[in-house]
């Protein structure tokens, strides 16, 4: 599989909500995480990422991600995916009951990849303006 395709199918199991055990083939069993957003501080492995994301679209279950680009960097080993958060959140459950409110909401991954599986991921993510939109701020 190319470098493309399984951070395409991890992109793609990661954003519907499918959890670690369907993204895990694509990454290191250790795989790190990154996001400079106060929803995500604590967030410290990929594994719990991605299970972040199947709780968020229990919230949104109509949640949805438009892509806006995907491109493989060969030299550094890396993929970098920008794409469009739209859902609303219609679902019971933490933090608040459901507000019926919708949000987009920008953001980008840089996957840096060990041969072909994901070692580490770096979400870029403006989590204040995701969360006023969808009223938990």
């Amino acid at each position: 599989m190319s470098l493309y395709q399984n951070a395409h199918a991890f992109f793609e199991a990661c954003e519907t909500g499918q959890g670690w055990n369907a993204c895990e083939a694509f990454c290191h069993a250790d795989a790190s995480f990154a996001c400079q957003a106060g929803a995500l501080a604590e967030t410290a492995t990929l594994a719990a990422y991605v299970d972040w994301m199947k709780g968020l679209l229990t919230l949104v279950p109509d949640g949805r991600y438009v892509m806006k680009a995907f491109a493989v960097d060969e030299a550094r080993n890396a993929v970098v995916a920008a794409a469009e958060f739209h859902g609303t959140q219609t679902g019971e459950g933490r933090p608040v009951a459901p507000t019926g409110k919708t949000v987009v909401s920008d953001y980008a991954y840089v996957m840096d990849l060990d041969g072909e599986k994901i070692r580490r991921m770096t979400k870029v993510w403006n989590d204040v303006h995701a969360l006023r939109g969808l009223g938990w701020a």
